[in-house]
């Protein structure tokens, strides 16, 4: 009895109808970054400026009278605050192309790229992982869509895992394509 190993469940990734396709459910946190377009930093630098502006707007038109030692310290809140926003705003702007929220072209041509390349370099998609199977399965039921809840909590994924809700088929078939392209050509 206590040397029967005991199969643990698979929990597949829930798929959501979106109107774009799924890159990822779950998708690393520099992952994230690298995908960020341009307009992403804008409108983080807007959101982190915004606060401090407003705060420097408010102290012309109606004055606090605390002087300089009083305002310091709320304007580097403010700043901090305005800091955490542009970049809650920006992981969010990014993290909603890889679930397929928003417009996402140009990240599924660089996830297939991406991932293609690491199929042909025989590198495992989603990177090594220290973590037993059961350890990476928890810690991506618990990150799983989590950017949708990032305004209430902010949870990143810092996990290498291979449950990411995609079929990986379609790297592999892409890879064989171009490596047979690859082979043609040298002929």
């Amino acid at each position: 009895m206590g040397d029967v190993q005991r199969q643990r469940p698979y929990v597949p990734a829930r798929t959501l109808d979106t109107e774009f396709p799924l890159i990822d459910s779950d998708p690393h946190f520099r992952r994230v970054l690298r995908y960020a377009r341009r307009e992403d930093y804008a409108v983080a630098a807007a959101t982190a400026a915004a606060g401090p502006s407003l705060m420097l707007v408010w102290e012309r038109f109606a004055p606090s009278y605390v002087g300089k030692g009083g305002f310091a310290p709320i304007m580097r809140l403010t700043g901090a605050i305005g800091i955490t926003a542009g970049f809650l705003q920006f992981y969010n702007r990014s993290i909603f192309r890889f679930y397929g929220f928003s417009e996402n072209q140009r990240e599924r041509e660089m996830d297939m790229r991406e991932m293609v390349d690491k199929v042909k370099r025989n590198e495992p998609l989603y990177g090594k992982s220290t973590l037993s199977p059961y350890m990476q399965g928890v810690a991506s039921r618990n990150s799983r869509y989590a950017g949708v809840w990032l305004h209430i909590i902010p949870w990143f994924n810092f996990v290498n895992h291979e449950q990411h809700g995609v079929d990986t088929a379609k790297y592999y078939q892409q890879a064989e394509r171009e490596l047979e392209a690859e082979r043609a050509k040298a002929l």
